[in-house]
C-alpha cells in the first residue's frame, strides 16, 4: 500500500514511542534532538488531549484527503469509532502502527481487510497500538523532567529548554486530563461499536488508571522543581479528596485483583503531590532561621482555614497519613497557638493510620517498580518530612519505633542522602533515631544495625560507620531484678559494679568483652520489664560482634538458635553492606568474615536450618570471593555447604550421570526447605557465589572442584526451576536469568590448557550437558517465550520503565539465552552427529512453529534493542553451521518478516547496531542460505524474449537500502555511522565473492553505483596514530576487493565505463601513490605501538590482504587498471619493501610476523612480475640482508614460510640486480646468516630422514631413473627454508667470485661437511630430491674456482657422492633403453641428480686437475656400466634427458682424457671400452646429423612422444590433429623440436671429437719426436670411406671422420642461406644468439673433425711398417662380432685422405 520508504515520505509523523526511543538515546539519532522536541512540542504541550474524540469536521477532512488510500481511509473511520478518537488521528495511528508494528506484508493487509475476522483482528491490534501511543507520549514528558536538570546528562540542555516552554499550562493541561479520566464513562457496544465487549471494556479501563498513574507522576516531579501556590494545593486536595485519592474511581465496578497495583499507585502519587505541595523542606529551613512568614501559606489564611475542614473529614484510607502529618507540621510551625485542637485531632488520625509503616510500604512500592528518579525524588520529600517530624515532636509520641526505623531506612537509600546525614548535627533531624537506637544497645542490636546498614552508600560513609562501630561508649542491659554485685544511690539512678564480668559465657581464650569493677551505670527506666541500665563502658563493637557470631556458634543445636539468628542477622548485612561499599575495610573485619565459614557449616546441618541468615553468610562471602576466589573456595570445599564428588571425576559419562557426587548442605536445603516453601534467598546467592567463584578464573583444578555444583544446576535446577512453587512474583524469572548468567560465565572462560581427552574441564561439561542433556531443551524452551508474551508483560508492567522489573529481568534472560546457544554452537567440538540441541533449533515443527521463526519474529521487539540484535546474531549462527534452510522454516511469514527487517535496516532512528547484526546475517546468507537471500534481493525479471534476462530491483529489496547506505552524499551523516557502512560494503562483497551475477548485474549498472562504491578510496584518512574508526580500513579493504574480482571475472572489454572512469581517475589522481604510503604507514606503525597495534590489528591485516590483492592483480591486468608507469611502479614495490621491513625488524611481536609474512608473499610476486622496475631500483639487497637477519630471530615455527619468501626474494634479486660492481657491506653477514641456515636445515633434515627411514631400510625403486620418489613428510620442498638458502647461497657465492668473503665464513660455519653428509644419506636412501639438487647446484657453483673445488674436495665429496649415487639410478640388464627418462628435461628427477653430479666432477677435475685424479677415475670406475650404457644409448633413445646426460657423460670423459696415461695405468678395459663407445657415437651422432629424416622417424617412432618442445605425443595422434590443425603451425613446431635435438647431438659429437683427439698422439710429437712408442696409442677408425652407418655392426671408419665435416659444413651452409621457404630455414627458427651459438659449435665441430682425420692418418703413416696386420687395431663392434675389414682395407696407399698425409709429412718435415 505504501512503498518501502513511507518512514522518510512524510505521509506518517513520527510515533510518540519512536519519539520515546529517540529521546531515551536508543536510537541512532544522537545530535538533532532539538529540533525532533520543536517538532513534537505541540503534542507534549497538549498531553492527552492531542488526541481528540471524534467529530463530523474531521470526518469531513478525513474523506476529502486525497493522499491517502481508500481502503486505509475506511479503516481509519472503523478505528474512530472503536477509539472515539478524530478521524484524522485516526489515520495518522493506522498509518505509524502499519509502519511500525504491522506483521503482515503490504499485498496481505488488502486481504485482512477484505476479512471480518481478520479485520477485526486488526482493529484491536490497532487499539492496544493506540494505547501505547498515549503511553508513550506522557512517557516522553516525564523523561524530560526527570532529566532537566541533571548535569550528567548529554540532553540537558535542550530538555530544560522545552520544560520551560512547557511549564506555563502543563498543570492545567495535564490536572484537567486527569479529572476527564477519572470521570470518563466507560465504553460500551452501543457507543463503540459492537467490538467493545467486556474484554476490551477492561483494557480500556486499566489504560485509564496506567494515564492517572503517568499524569501523577508528571504532576509529582513537575513540584519536585517547580512551588506550588495554596490555591493550587486546595484545588489538588479537593480533587484528590473527591478521587477518594484513586479508590473512588467512577468505574471502580470494573477494578479487578491486576489493576490494585495501579490504583495504588494513583494513592502513593496523590498523597506525594499534596506533601511536595507543602514544601516542608522550605518550612524547615524557615523554622530554623525563624522566618516563617516568608513561607507561602503563612500569608493565606482563608485556605489554611479550608484545608483544615477539609483535612478533618480524611482519615479513613492509609493514603491520607503523610498529607495529615505534613500539615500537622505546617500548623504546628505556621501558628502553633492558633489551632491546636484542630492539629492534635490531625496528628491523631496521621498516627492512628500508622503513616510511619505506610510511608515505608509506599517508598518500597515505588521502588520496585518505578522510574528511580521517581522514587529518588519520593524518598527526598519524605526525608524533609521525616527530619522535621522528629525534629519537631517528642520521638515517644510518634508510635511505634520500629516503624519510624523502617521508614527512616528505606529514606536513606536514597543516593545522596546518606552523606547528607552524615553532614548534619546529630541532635536533629534522622540524628535523634539513630541516638535513640544507640541508647538501646546492645540490648537490642537491630535497630542500630539496621539504621547504619542503610546509612552507607560510599566509601567515605563506609569510614563513618566503621569509626562509629568502634568506638562506642555505653553498654545498655536490661536485669528483671537487681543482681547481687551492685551498689546503687537511694533513688535507684545510678548502679556501679562492685565485681567485675564476663559479658559473654564463652571459653577462656576466645575474643571476650568484660565490664571492669567500679563501673557506673546509669538506670534508665524501669518498669514491669524490670531496670534498664546504661553502663558507661567504652568498647568497640565489632568485638562484640565476634562475640555475638561465637555465642552463636556455641548455641547452635539448642532451642537459643532461633533468638541468636535474630541478632546476628543485622551483623551480617552490615558486614556484607560495608565490604561491598568499600573492600579496603575487608582486612579490619577479619574476625567476622573468617568465621562465616564456620557459621555456614553449623547452620546448614542443623535439623531446621535459619535460611535469611545462610543467605546473609552467602552474600557476604560472594563479596570476599570477588576479590579473592582462590581463599574463599579453599575454605568453602571444607564447610560440606557445596555440592561435592565423593569419587574422582575421570570422563564425560561419569559426569554427565553425576555419579558419585553428593548434593552437599546446600543441596539437601534447597529440596527440603526452600522448595517446598517457596522462598528461595539461599539459592540465590548460591547461584551468584559460583558465578563469581566461576569469573575469579580460579585456575583447572579447583574450577574441576566446581564441576558438582554446576551440574546440580545443570542437572536438578536449569530443566526444572520454572515447575518450583514460588511466593513472590518475579522471582522464577530471576532464578532463570542467574542460572543463565553462571552458563554464560563458564562458557566465556578463555580455554584451559589441558588435553581435551583428560578429565571434563568446567566448559566442556557445560558445552556437553546444554548440547545433549534436557538442559538444552530448557535454553531452547526460553528463547521460545516469543516476542508477544514478551511485549504483554512489558505492557502489564505498571511503572514508568523502570530497570529492575520482572519484565526486564525476562527480557535479560531471553538475551542470556541467545548468547549461551550462540557460544554452545561456537564451541561445541565437531562431530558426525546432530546433538539434541541442534535438533530441537533447527527442526521443522507446524506453521511458524519451529523455533527459527520464533527467533526471526524478536524483529518486531522495540523495547530492547540488544534482543532482536541477539537473536539476528544466533540466527547467523545457525545459518552458518546447520544444515536446514531458514527460508523453508520461517514459511508463510517469510516475506512479512523480510519487510519487518528491511523496514528496520532503513529508519534512520533505528539503532545502528540492529542495522550492522542484520547485514552481517545477509552476508552470511549470500554464501549458506540461497532460497533466504532470494527473498531479501526481490529481483524480478524483465525480459525473457531473447533468452537474455535481465533483472529489476523489486520494491522490497535490501539493495534499495544498500544502495542508499553506500550513497557517497549520506556518508558521515548520524544514519550512516562508519560501522554501518563497513558492514553494508561487506555484505557487497559477499554477493561478488558468491558470484551472485543476478544481483551484480544489477547494481553494476545502477547509476553512480561505482562512483559512490570507490568514494572510501578517494577520501584521505586520519593518519594510524589518530585514527579511532579502525571499521574505515575494512571498509576501503572491501572495496579494493569488489573492484579486484569485478577486474579479474570480467574481460577488460566488457568493463563497466564508469568503472574504467574510476580506475582511470585513480590513477590520475595518484591514488596509488596514496594507498601505498598509506599501508606503509599502517604497518609501520603497527610495528612502532605494538600495544595499540594489536587493537586495529585484524582491521589492518583485511586492508594489506585486499592492497596485496589489486597490486597482483595489476601485474596481470595492467592496462585496465591504468598502472603502466614505471615510476610509480617503483614507488610502489619501495613502500611495499620498506613495509616489509619495518614488520620483520620486530621478531618477537606474534602480529607482525604475521603482517610480515603477508607482505613477503607480494614482495615476492612484484619482484618475480616487475623485474624491469627491479633492475633500476636502488639497493634491495641492504634491506633484504636486514630483514633475513632479524627473522632468523624470529620463532621458527611460525617464519618458515616466511624465511622461505625472503631467501626467494634475495635469490631473484641476486639474478635481477647482480652487484652492478657495487660493494655490499652486509655481504659477509649475509653469507654467515645463509650459511648457518643452511647448516641447521641440512642437519634437522638429516634427523627427520633417519626418522622417517631407519638405516638399511632403504624405499625400494619402483623404476630405474623413470620417476622420483613422492614428496616425502619431511621439509623437503622445492620452495622450503632448506633448498631456498642452497640456493642463495650458491647465488651469493656465484657474486662473490674471489672467495675473500665465503672461503672465512665457511671457516666459521661447518657448512660443507654438514651438507655433504646430508647429501650422503638422501643419495643413499634416495630422499629429499629437491635438497639433493640444491646442494650439488651450491657444490658446482664452487667448484668452478680454485679456492672452491678445493674446498669441495678436501671436505670429502668424493666419499659423500660416489657410492651413494649407485643408489639413484638402476642399471638395467636387459638393454639401456629402459634405464633413461621420458620426463621433461627441466623438472627436478633423480636422473639429474646423476648428470649433476658428472657436472660436478668435470668441474673439479678441470679446476683441480691432478689434485682430483684418482678421485676422478675412482667415480668413473664405480659408475662404469652406467657411463658406457649411457654412450650406447643414445642410437636407441634421443629424447632430450638421454642426449643430456650423454653430453654431461663425454664432458665428464673429455676432461679426463687429458690424463689417459694415468687412465690406462689404473683402468685399462675400462679405457678400452670407452674408446669404443666413443667412436660408435661419433659414427651415430655423425649418422643422425647427416639423414634429417631418419631422425625425425625416430623421434616419433621410437620415443612413442615428441620430444618437449613438439605439440604432439604420437603418430597417430599427429595425423588426427594435423587435420584439425594449421599444418603450418605444426611443421614449425615439429622443425624447432628436430633443431633442438639436432644441438643436443651436435654437442655430443663435439666434445666427442676432442676426447677422441686426446688418445692419439699430438701432430708436432708425431712430426718431431723420434723415440715417441706409437704402440702406446690404439687404432680407433678402420680404413674405410663409406658414410657413416646407423647399424652397430659397421665399425667407425675415416668416412665417419669426414661425415661429420660434412655434416657440419652442411648446416653452416644452411645458416647462411635466407632465400628458402621460413620454415625449413634454421635462421626462421632460432634466435640470432642461438644462431651465433650454433656457428660457433659447428666451426669447432669440423675443426676437431679435420684434427681428427689427420691425426688417425699421421698415426696410419707411421704404423704402416710395423708388423701388426691392418686389422689388428680395428674397433670391436659394440655387439662383439668378429670384425670384417673394409674391402679397401689393402690398398691403402691409393687413398686421397693417405696422399694427403703424406703431402702434409713432407711438407712438415722440411
Amino acid at each position: 500500500m505504501e512503498g518501502p520508504n513511507m518512514a522518510e515520505s512524510g505521509l506518517c509523523v513520527r510515533s510518540s514511542q519512536e519519539l520515546w526511543t529517540i529521546l531515551l538515546g536508543r536510537s541512532a539519532l544522537r545530535e538533532p534532538i532539538e529540533a525532533e522536541l520543536d517538532r513534537h512540542w505541540e503534542k507534549l504541550h497538549q498531553g492527552l488531549s492531542y488526541y481528540k474524540p471524534a467529530s463530523s469536521a474531521a470526518a469531513a477532512k478525513l474523506k476529502a484527503n486525497k493522499e491517502a488510500a481508500q481502503p486505509l481511509k475506511d479503516l481509519s473511520v472503523r478505528i474512530s469509532k472503536l477509539l472515539g478518537l478524530d478521524e484524522e488521528k485516526s489515520l495518522q495511528i493506522v498509518q505509524c502502527y502499519l509502519q511500525e508494528d504491522y506483521r503482515g506484508t503490504r499485498d496481505s493487509l488488502k486481504s485482512v481487510l477484505q476479512d471480518e475476522r481478520q479485520s477485526q483482528a486488526l482493529l484491536l491490534k490497532i487499539a492496544d497500538f493506540y494505547y501505547e501511543e498515549r503511553v508513550g507520549l506522557l512517557r516522553c514528558v516525564l523523561l524530560l523532567l526527570t532529566y532537566f536538570q541533571d548535569e550528567r546528562h548529554p540532553y540537558r540542555a535542550e530538555y530544560a529548554s522545552c520544560v520551560n516552554k512547557l511549564e506555563k499550562d502543563l498543570v492545567a493541561n495535564y490536572k484537567s486530563q486527569f479529572e476527564n479520566l477519572f470521570k470518563a464513562e466507560a465504553p460500551t457496544w452501543e457507543t463503540h461499536g459492537n467490538l467493545m465487549m467486556e474484554r476490551q471494556i477492561s483494557r480500556w479501563f486499566r489504560q485509564c488508571l496506567r494515564e492517572q498513574s503517568l499524569l501523577l507522576e508528571i504532576l509529582f516531579l513537575y513540584y519536585a522543581y517547580f512551588e506550588m501556590s495554596a490555591a493550587d494545593l486546595l484545588s489538588f486536595t479537593k480533587v484528590f479528596k473527591e478521587q477518594g485519592f484513586g479508590l473512588r474511581q467512577t468505574n471502580r465496578h470494573l477494578v479487578d485483583k491486576s489493576m490494585d497495583t495501579l490504583v495504588e499507585r494513583i494513592g502513593y502519587f496523590s498523597s506525594l503531590i499534596l506533601v511536595e505541595g507543602m514544601d516542608i523542606d522550605f518550612l524547615h529551613k524557615c523554622a530554623l532561621e525563624d522566618c516563617t512568614d516568608q513561607h507561602q501559606f503563612s500569608s493565606t489564611p482563608e485556605v489554611t482555614k479550608e484545608m483544615d475542614q477539609l483535612l478533618l473529614t480524611l482519615g479513613d484510607i492509609p493514603h491520607h497519613g503523610p498529607v495529615l502529618l505534613a500539615w500537622v507540621l505546617l500548623r504546628h510551625t505556621l501558628k502553633p497557638d492558633e489551632s491546636s485542637p484542630v492539629i492534635r485531632k490531625i496528628g491523631n488520625t496521621a498516627l492512628h493510620l500508622g503513616v510511619f509503616k505506610y510511608l515505608s510500604t509506599m517508598l518500597q512500592g515505588l521502588g520496585v517498580s518505578g522510574n528511580n528518579c521517581t522514587a529518588s525524588t519520593a524518598k527526598m520529600c519524605i526525608y524533609g518530612l521525616l527530619s522535621f517530624v522528629i525534629t519537631s515532636f517528642e520521638e515517644e509520641t510518634l508510635g511505634s519505633p520500629q516503624h519510624l526505623i523502617d521508614a527512616a531506612c528505606e529514606v536513606l537509600s536514597a543516593p545522596s542522602l546518606a552523606e547528607l546525614f552524615w553532614e548534619m548535627r546529630p541532635n536533629m533531624g534522622l540524628g535523634m533515631i539513630l541516638d535513640s537506637a544507640v541508647g538501646m544497645f546492645p540490648h537490642k542490636t537491630g535497630p542500630l544495625l539496621q539504621l547504619l546498614t542503610a546509612l552507607l552508600s560510599n566509601k567515605s560513609t563506609v569510614k563513618k560507620v566503621y569509626t562509629f562501630l568502634d568506638k562506642v561508649s555505653f553498654y545498655t542491659e536490661v536485669y528483671k531484678h537487681k543482681p547481687n554485685d551492685i551498689v546503687s544511690k537511694e533513688d535507684e539512678t545510678l548502679w556501679r559494679r562492685q565485681t567485675p564480668k564476663l559479658l559473654y559465657p564463652l571459653g577462656s581464650g576466645q575474643t571476650n568483652l568484660r565490664l571492669p569493677q567500679g563501673v557506673l551505670g546509669q538506670v534508665v527506666m524501669t518498669g514491669e520489664q524490670g531496670y534498664v541500665v546504661r553502663w558507661d563502658y567504652s568498647y568497640s563493637a565489632w568485638t562484640l560482634f565476634t562475640c555475638e557470631v561465637e555465642m552463636l556458634l556455641h548455641v547452635v543445636s539448642t532451642a537459643d538458635v532461633v533468638t541468636h539468628c535474630e541478632r546476628v542477622k543485622p551483623i551480617l548485612d552490615l558486614v556484607h553492606k560495608i565490604i561491598s561499599t568499600d573492600w579496603t575495610v575487608s582486612d579490619c573485619l577479619l574476625p567476622l568474615t573468617s568465621r562465616i565459614y564456620m557459621l555456614l557449616q553449623r547452620l546448614t546441618s542443623v535439623i531446621n536450618p535459619p535460611v535469611d541468615v545462610i543467605a546473609s553468610c552467602v552474600n557476604c562471602l560472594i563479596v570476599l570471593a570477588a576479590r579473592n576466589p582462590g581463599k574463599v573456595w579453599s575454605s568453602l570445599h571444607h564447610t560440606g555447604f557445596l555440592p561435592f564428588a565423593s569419587t574422582p571425576l575421570t570422563n564425560m559419562a561419569q559426569s554427565i550421570s553425576a555419579e558419585g557426587m553428593k548434593a552437599g548442605n546446600y543441596g539437601n536445603l534447597l529440596v527440603q526447605i526452600e522448595q517446598p516453601r517457596g522462598e528461595y534467598s539461599v539459592t540465590i546467592a548460591f547461584l551468584r557465589l559460583i558465578t563469581t567463584l566461576v569469573k575469579g578464573q580460579l585456575g583447572s583444578t579447583q574450577n574441576k572442584g566446581l564441576i558438582p555444583c554446576v551440574l546440580l544446576v545443570l542437572k536438578e535446577m536449569l530443566p526444572t526451576y520454572h515447575k518450583w512453587r514460588y511466593n513472590t512474583y518475579g522471582v522464577r524469572e530471576r532464578i532463570g536469568c542467574l542460572i543463565l548468567e553462571l552458563v554464560h560465565a563458564i562458557l566465556n572462560l578463555s580455554p584451559e590448557g589441558e588435553d581435551a581427552g583428560s578429565t571434563p574441564t568446567l566448559q566442556s561439561l557445560c558445552i556437553y550437558s546444554l548440547a545433549n542433556t534436557e538442559a538444552g531443551q530448557a535454553v531452547v524452551n526460553i528463547m521460545g517465550v516469543g516476542v508477544d508474551t514478551i511485549d504483554m508483560v512489558l505492557a502489564a508492567q505498571p511503572s514508568s520503565g523502570g530497570t529492575e522489573g520482572p519484565e526486564q529481568i525476562l527480557i535479560q534472560t531471553v538475551k542470556l539465552a541467545f548468547s549461551v546457544t550462540n557460544n554452545v554452537i561456537r564451541l561445541k567440538p565437531p562431530s558426525d552427529v546432530v546433538s539434541p540441541l541442534e535438533q530441537a533449533l533447527t527442526q521443522h515443527g507446524g506453521h511458524s512453529n519451529n523455533l527459527i521463526a520464533v527467533l526471526a519474529k524478536y524483529i518486531y521487539h522495540k523495547h530492547d534493542p540488544a534482543l532482536p540484535r541477539l537473536a539476528i546474531q544466533l540466527l547467523k549462527r545457525l545459518a552458518t553451521v546447520a544444515p536446514m534452510s531458514v527460508y523453508a522454516c520461517l514459511g508463510s511469514d517469510a516475506a512479512a518478516i523480510r519487510d519487518a527487517f528491511l523496514t528496520r535496516l532503513q529508519s534512520r532512528t533505528e539503532d545502528m547496531r540492529i542495522k550492522v547484526m542484520i547485514l552481517e546475517f545477509l552476508t552470511v546468507a549470500v554464501e549458506t542460505q540461497p532460497g533466504l537471500i532470494e527473498l531479501f534481493l526481490n529481483l524480478e525479471v524483465k525480459d525473457v524474449s531473447e533468452g537474455s534476462k535481465e533483472f529489476l530491483l523489486g520494491e522490497w529489496s535490501c539493495l534499495h537500502v544498500v544502495l542508499d547506505l553506500i550513497d557517497s552524499k549520506q556518508q558521515g551523516k548520524y544514519w550512516c555511522p562508519p560501522l554501518l557502512q563497513r558492514a553494508t560494503l561487506a555484505f557487497l562483497l559477499s554477493l561478488w565473492q558468491d558470484r551472485r551475477d543476478s544481483a551484480i548485474s544489477v547494481l553494476r549498472t545502477k547509476d553512480k553505483f561505482w562512483e559512490n562504491l570507490t568514494a572510501p578510496l578517494f577520501g584521505t584518512l586520519p593518519s594510524p596514530s589518530e585514527m579511532t574508526e579502525f571499521c574505515v580500513l575494512e571498509t576501503c579493504a572491501f572495496v579494493m576487493k569488489i573492484i579486484g574480482l569485478e577486474i579479474y571475472y570480467v574481460v577488460s572489454g566488457s568493463l563497466e565505463e564508469s568503472l574504467k572512469a574510476v580506475l582511470q581517475r585513480f590513477s590520475s589522481g595518484r591514488r596509488y601513490q596514496y594507498w601505498s604510503q598509506y599501508v606503509q604507514s599502517l604497518v609501520c606503525h603497527i610495528s612502532h605501538t605494538e600495544e595499540e597495534g594489536v587493537r586495529s590489528f585484524p582491521e589492518t591485516q583485511m586492508l594489506i590482504s585486499a592492497w596485496r590483492m589489486l597490486l597482483i592483480l595489476s601485474t596481470t591486468h595492467s592496462d585496465v587498471m591504468q598502472l603502466t608507469e614505471e615510476p610509480v611502479k617503483l614507488k610502489l614495490f619501495m613502500d611495499v619493501l620498506d613495509g616489509t621491513k619495518a614488520v620483520l625488524m620486530v621478531p618477537m611481536s606474534l602480529p607482525c610476523l604475521r603482517l610480515g609474512s603477508m607482505m613477503a608473499t607480494l614482495l615476492l610476486i612484484l619482484l618475480k612480475q616487475w623485474r624491469t622496475v627491479v633492475a633500476t631500483a636502488p639497493d634491495i639487497l641492504t634491506p633484504l640482508a636486514l630483514i633475513l637477519e632479524s627473522v632468523l630471530q624470529a620463532d621458527q615455527q611460525l617464519m618458515e614460510r616466511t624465511k622461505a619468501k625472503i631467501f626467494s626474494a634475495l635469490i631473484s634479486v641476486l639474478q635481477i640486480q647482480g652487484l652492478n660492481g657495487r660493494e655490499i657491506p652486509q655481504l659477509p653477514q649475509l653469507l654467515l646468516c645463509v650459511c648457518d641456515t643452511v647448516k641447521d636445515e641440512a642437519l634437522s633434515l638429516m634427523d627427520s630422514t633417519h626418522h622417517l627411514s631407519p638405516p638399511g631400510d632403504a624405499p625400494e625403486d619402483r623404476d630405474n631413473m623413470e620417476t622420483d620418489s613422492p614428496r616425502s613428510l619431511q621439509k623437503d620442498q622445492r620452495d622450503g627454508v632448506c633448498v631456498l638458502a642452497l640456493h642463495l647461497a650458491k647465488e651469493l657465492c656465484r657474486v662473490d667470485e674471489d672467495g675473500e668473503h665465503w672461503v672465512s665464513v665457511m671457516r666459521q660455519v661447518p657448512v660443507l661437511p654438514s651438507v655433504l653428509s646430508a647429501l650422503e644419506l638422501s643419495m643413499r636412501l634416495k630422499q629429499n630430491l629437491y635438497f639433493t639438487e640444491a646442494s650439488l647446484h651450491l657444490l658446482l657453483t664452487l667448484a668452478r674456482t680454485p679456492q672452491g673445488a678445493a674446498a669441495v674436495a678436501g671436505a670429502g665429496v668424493i666419499q659423500s657422492i660416489c657410492l651413494p649415487l649407485l643408489s639413484v639410478y638402476e642399471v638395467s640388464s636387459n638393454g639401456a633403453t629402459q634405464s633413461f627418462s621420458r620426463k621433461a628435461q627441466d623438472s627436478p628427477c633423480w636422473p639429474g641428480v646423476y648428470r649433476l653430479c658428472m657436472s660436478l666432477m668435470e668441474s673439479l677435475l678441470k679446476t683441480l686437475r691432478y689434485n682430483f685424479i684418482n678421485e676422478a677415475l675412482d667415480f668413473v670406475g664405480v659408475h662404469q656400466e652406467r657411463i658406457l650404457q649411457c654412450l650406447t644409448a643414445v642410437r636407441t633413445v634421443q629424447s632430450l634427458v638421454c642426449l643430456d646426460e650423454a653430453d654431461h657423460t663425454v664432458g665428464l670423459l673429455l676432461q679426463l682424457s687429458n690424463f689417459w696415461k694415468e687412465w690406462q695405468f689404473h683402468l685399462p678395459q675400462l679405457l678400452r671400452d670407452v674408446q669404443d663407445n666413443l667412436c660408435y657415437l661419433c659414427q651415430t651422432c655423425t649418422y643422425l646429423l647427416h639423414s634429417k629424416k631418419m631422425l625425425h622417424h625416430y623421434l616419433q617412432a621410437k620415443n612413442g612422444e615428441a620430444p618437449p618442445p613438439g605439440p604432439l605425443a604420437r603418430p597417430q595422434r599427429a595425423v588426427a590433429a594435423a587435420t584439425k590443425e594449421d599444418g603450418g603451425e605444426r611443421e614449425e613446431a615439429e622443425q624447432k623440436a628436430l633443431l633442438t635435438v639436432q644441438c643436443s647431438l651436435l654437442k655430443i659429437l663435439s666434445k666427442t671429437l676432442a676426447t677422441l683427439q686426446h688418445f692419439t698422439p699430438d701432430c708436432c710429437q708425431i712430426l718431431l719426436d723420434q723415440c715417441m712408442d706409437l704402440a702406446e696409442y690404439r687404432t680407433l677408425f678402420v680404413l674405410s670411406f663409406t658414410a657413416p652407418a646407423f647399424d652397430p655392426d659397421v665399425a667407425p671408419s675415416f668416412g665417419t671422420l669426414l661425415g661429420t665435416i660434412n655434416v657440419a659444413l652442411g648446416m653452416l651452409g644452411e645458416i647462411e642461406k635466407k632465400k628458402e621457404p621460413a620454415c625449413l630455414n634454421i635462421a626462421s627458427l632460432a634466435s640470432s644468439d642461438e644462431i651465433q651459438a650454433l656457428k660457433s659449435l659447428l666451426m669447432f665441430t669440423m675443426e676437431n673433425g679435420f684434427y681428427s682425420t689427420l691425426l688417425s692418418g699421421l698415426y696410419r703413416h707411421f704404423r704402416r711398417g710395423s708388423p701388426s696386420s691392418p686389422a689388428s687395431g680395428m674397433l670391436a663392434s659394440s655387439q662383439s662380432k668378429p670384425p670384417t675389414p673394409g674391402s679397401k682395407g689393402g690398398h691403402e696407399g691409393q687413398e686421397p685422405i693417405i696422399q694427403l698425409v703424406q703431402a702434409f709429412v713432407r711438407l712438415g718435415q722440411r
